[in-house]
């Protein structure tokens, strides 16, 4: 299950068989059940897409290491059931994650409308400062979409959130949105040394730090993931 892929290429970071790992950020995918949770973690760390995948039980994780401005990262990213009969005891792996992946299925209009519970939920248990990827799966339904981007759009940008429109069974934006998410998290901590340095640590700067700014989508075959402002970068 910790199988890792070697040799793909996104935006210029590498993964490799690296010696020293520099950083080990924990991710948790979360969402209602069906959106595609599982077969997006598949993909990203093993470049799968499996037909006959079931539900999964409880919590489940894997890993992946890439390289993120000359950084060696272990992404260890936990899959979490959506059930509600698993809310519970999902609740406690939160604690400790960097950053957060919010799964929905562009084709089921529920799944989007409990985005906003799950985001609750999140920060509930969450460190303030965890990153949070919103993701619309399935975007290859493009003729059972029942969720617009524009609404996901919306919402993403009133709660700070970054924002991309995935396909796990062809691939799209997949490995973009984990490396933007985790690219995020390296900045965070960035941001974060230099202020304790400077004795500036605060909730505010965070959050500031995290919201998104204005996104544009391209949706369709020529899918794209939405810009996001940067954080400012750090040698650290």
């Amino acid at each position: 299950m910790n199988e890792e892929m070697n040799g793909v290429e996104v935006e210029n970071h590498q993964e490799h068989a690296p010696e020293k790992i520099d950083y080990v950020f924990k991710v948790v995918v979360i969402g209602d059940s069906a959106v595609g949770k599982t077969q997006i973690l598949s993909r990203f760390t093993k470049n799968e897409f499996c037909f006959d995948s079931k539900s999964t039980i409880g919590v489940e994780f894997q890993t992946r290491t890439v390289t993120i401005k000359n950084k060696v990262i272990k992404a260890q990213i936990w899959d979490t059931a959506g059930q509600e009969r698993y809310r519970a005891v999902t609740s406690a792996y939160y604690r400790g994650a960097l950053g957060a992946m919010l799964v929905y299925d562009i084709t089921k209009r529920q799944s989007f409308d409990h985005v906003a519970r799950w985001v609750e939920e999140l920060r509930a248990h969450a460190d303030s400062s965890i990153a949070i990827m919103l993701i619309g799966n399935k975007a290859d339904l493009v003729d059972l979409r029942a969720v617009p981007t524009e609404d996901a759009v919306e919402f993403a940008e009133d709660q700070g959130l970054f924002f991309a429109e995935t396909s796990a069974l062809r691939g799209d934006n997949v490995d973009k949105a984990f490396f933007k998410l985790l690219g995020e998290i390296y900045g965070v901590l960035c941001k974060k040394s230099l202020e304790c340095g400077n004795g500036k640590l605060n909730g505010a700067d965070h959050a500031t730090a995290l919201k998104g700014s204005k996104i544009e989508v391209i949706a369709g075959p020529d899918l794209e993931i939405s810009e996001m402002k940067k954080l400012s970068t750090c040698s650290c």
